[in-house]
Formats: structure tokens, sequence, C-alpha cells
């Protein structure tokens, strides 16, 4: 009967999804060649696998309307991680451990065993106790339908772990048994817990993998463990870490005793839209990460939740990115290489000096575009670069390098007449003789990435399409810029 259950409202969400989605993909706001879900609203990346010879995406969703509620998992598969084919849900609530409508089936992750796709993921359900989060198994034969296993929930919390602070569950294989990171809070001390398990059905608990002493807030959402290079990363989404929502953490792990020392941490980025990523592996060796491309701290759920939400969706992920390990062990955050297969309007010029006046970029359509400059530090006796970014009908988001201060800011305060804040990070300038900047821009989001991958900034702006003039300027003195180049970049999702 719970088989027919969850089968019965994945259909019943396919049919509002096929009501609303020629509707809303004509929506003003919406990406061009970022992910997004057809219909109403999504959150965290999930069972991110490449499986069977396609990228399969899964994640968060609500497909009813653009706000978050009871969670299914939405599914969508592609060969570049651009084009996308969106298949059937793969889960919905229909249980007593994940049927409750403040809660549902939470995230989780995917991993191939015994020639079947497999998922793990947090089902929430309130039986009058408080939120209740256990972890829950399914599986499919094709990779498309999947069914709950019948002795769900495979993991309950830990004694003195909140039933409602025990989620997220990432798993992976090694040797020849697999291995689950879940998020947790003790005490009011966040928690990476480290599970392991022969046949993926029965687990138990190995060791606290890595543990915040104050330092990393109360709770990590969505934590996720991985090698790379000789070191092991640990990254995760802290809560109560004031302005940091992304933060990585590099050592050495012993599968021995299960526990993870580092000795590196750093922001995967520094934005307010990039939270709560997955990582995975692509056929080709790469570890790829993928960002929900929002926040929780901007959306009250007691008033309007901003543009999309107007056009019947909200929410995005950022452009994938691979991880590089750097010789001093910390981390570069790369856009995937595939962006280069829709680039068009390719133009560029070297040795350009940038000067008080506005120097008048041509990139693209200047909303859906591509921007890389080098500044030639040796010669550039300016206080500051500004990069203006989405400009018209008065409005504009500024990204500013100010070189005496050392300090990456990005401004959208002015950017759409609703977006808000200022994101800052450190500029990394010592014993440097250039500075890089790769700019990604699209109809509702800019990624700004620096200091070689390391320092990235990734903002939600909703700016009209009339919104497509770029410039540069300088502040007390000149900017020389060694090469300067810029492309469109090709609608994928229509």
């Amino acid at each position: 009967m719970s088989r027919e259950l969850m089968q019965e409202n994945i259909v019943k969400a396919q049919q509002e999804i096929d009501a609303k989605k020629e509707i809303v993909k004509n929506g003003k706001m919406r990406q061009h060649y970022h992910f997004m879900a057809q219909t109403g609203w999504m959150n965290d990346p999930n069972g991110l696998i490449y499986y069977k010879g396609k990228y399969h995406f899964f994640f968060q969703y609500n497909p009813y309307y653009g706000f978050w509620d009871c969670m299914h998992w939405g599914h969508a598969v592609s060969d570049d991680m651009l084009h996308w084919e969106y298949l059937p849900l793969a889960l919905a609530p229909s249980e007593t451990y994940d049927n409750h409508l403040r809660g549902g089936c939470f995230s989780g992750s995917a991993i191939e065993h015994d020639g079947k796709l497999f998922l793990m993921f947090t089902g929430t359900a309130n039986n009058g106790n408080g939120f209740e989060q256990t972890q829950c198994i399914a599986y499919s034969e094709d990779g498309i339908h999947f069914e709950k296993y019948e002795g769900n929930p495979v993991l309950t919390a830990p004694e003195g772990v909140p039933s409602d602070f025990f989620r997220d569950p990432k798993v992976w294989k090694h040797g020849d048994t697999y291995y689950m990171v879940c998020g947790a809070s003790r005490s009011n001390r966040a928690q990476a817990l480290l599970y392991r398990s022969k046949d993926m059905l029965h687990w138990e608990l190995f060791n606290v993998l890595a543990e915040s002493r104050g330092e990393w807030g109360y709770m990590w959402e969505c934590p996720d463990f991985y090698p790379i290079g000789d070191k092991y990363v640990l990254m995760f989404s802290p809560m109560g870490a004031g302005e940091r929502t992304v933060v990585y953490l590099v050592g050495d792990f012993d599968y021995e005793t299960g526990k993870f020392d580092y000795h590196v941490n750093g922001e995967i980025d520094w934005g307010f839209d990039y939270y709560a990523p997955q990582s995975f592996e692509a056929p080709d060796g790469r570890r790829i990460i993928v960002g929900w491309a929002n926040a929780w701290d901007w959306m009250p759920f007691w008033k309007d939740w901003g543009p999309t939400y107007q056009e019947g969706w909200c929410g995005s992920y950022n452009i994938p990115r691979e991880v590089r390990l750097m010789e001093d062990y910390t981390l570069q955050f790369v856009p995937i290489r595939e962006i280069e297969t829709i680039r068009t309007d390719a133009w560029q010029k070297e040795n350009m000096v940038i000067k008080q006046e506005k120097a008048i970029v041509k990139a693209g359509d200047g909303v859906s575009f591509e921007c890389k400059l080098t500044v030639d530090l040796e010669q550039t006796d300016a206080e500051q670069l500004k990069v203006v970014l989405r400009c018209g009908n008065g409005q504009q988001t500024v990204c500013t390098f100010d070189f005496t201060k050392s300090i990456m800011s990005v401004n959208r305060n002015h950017a759409d007449g609703w977006s808000k804040g200022v994101s800052e990070s450190t500029l990394y300038l010592r014993n440097k003789k250039e500075l890089d900047v790769h700019i990604l821009s699209d109809q509702s989001s800019v990624e700004i990435f620096t200091n070689q991958y390391r320092n990235n900034h990734s903002l939600n702006i909703y700016a009209g399409s009339a919104q497509n003039q770029t410039y540069l300027c300088s502040c007390g003195g000149q900017t020389v810029l060694k090469k300067i180049e810029t492309y469109g970049l090709k609608e994928c999702n229509r």
C-alpha cells in the first residue's frame, strides 16, 4: 500500500508540474544556463552522481508553489551538466517517517550498489513529539523509478542528539565497506557523525568524524567528505556561524579510527547565495560540487518571497565547480570546462588601461555572459577597480576590488529594487604580480571568481533584460589589464 501511495503522490505532483510548466518557463527571471526545476520551489542538491552514462541531479523540491513546503525529490539527467532532461520525481512523502506537511523527504545522496541506484535520505515527520529526522533508503533498478526500503528508517538519532538535528546523509564506498557522514548537533555543538555498513541497510556509528568547538556553529547541514590528492575534505553549511555559509576543512583521515585531523580551513563562497553544496566524481576523475543558489536568511516565511516566487518558482543551482587542491592545501573552485561549449560572440582586448571614465565592455547580450580579465598589479596605481554589471534603468551591481585595503566587495543594494546587501572578503594581493577575475552572469545571478578561484562571490540579482550594460572604471589612478575576454552564453533551458 505504501508503494502505491508514493506513486499516487508522484503522479499528483507531475500533474501539477505539467499544468504549470509552460507558463513558468516564460518567467522573466528564469535562468538561461543554470539548472532550475520546471515549477515550484527548489533547494539543496541531492544524490548527485554519474550513473549509466548520464549525470543525475536530484533536488529538494516542492512542485506545487514557489516556497518551501513538504519536500519531494526532483530528478533530471544530462550529458554535460548544462542541458537537462527532466525525469519523473524520484521520491514523494508517503510514510509515517516522512509524510508531514513541514517535513517530507529531506536531503541525502546516491550511490551504486549491487547494480542498483540507491538513495539515502532524511525522512522528516512530526508525530506529536516534535520533528523527528531519521535516515532512510530507496533504490531503483533503472535509475528512474524508486522504491522505499521496507525496513526504513535504517537509522535514528543517537543518544544525546536531538531528533530534529540529525540529517543530510552523504554516502560513499571505500574498499568493501560503505561509509556515511551525517550532520548533527550535540550539546549545542555541531558534529559530523561517521557511520559504516557492509550492505547499505545495516549501519553502525563509527566515530565523530569532526566537530565544532563553537567556531563553526551549532549545526552542520549537508556535510560532505571526499578525498582529493593525498588529503581529505570535509565541507558543510554551518548554522550559527555568522556570515559563513559554506566552509571547507582540509586534512588527513584515518580509516582505522574514523577520525579526521584538519589543518586548513576556508570559505567556498563569500556571496549571499551559495549553500549546501554536494560533491560527486565525474567519469574523468574530476571532483565536482554543486551548490544551491540561495540561502535561508533572506527568506522570511511571512511575507513576499521575491520576484521569482511571483512567477511560480524559486531556486536554481550555481554553475557546477571543479575542486582542485593547491600546493598550500587550500582549494580552488573552478567553473566546469563544459561552459566553453556554449560560448558565442567572443571579444577580447589586450593591454587595456582603465581610468576614471567608464570603459564600456561588450559581453554577449549583457545578461547571459562570461567575462575574464587579468589585472597587471605591477603597472596598476589605482586605489580601486570597479566592475559594474547589469546596468540600466538606474540600477546596477557593483563589484569593487580595493587594492589599498585588500578587500573585494559586491554591492547589490541598487541591483533590482528588491535585493539587499554587500558581500565582502579579503583580497589576497601580497607578492602577487597579477589578479585574475572570472565572471559568470545569468538572468538572475552573478558569480565572481578571483584569486585563482579561491575567493568567490555568488549573488542573486533580479535584474530585467534591459539591464544589459557592463563597464569598468578606476578610482585614484589607473588600472592596467593584461587581457580581457568576454563571451555570450547560449541558452540551455528552453
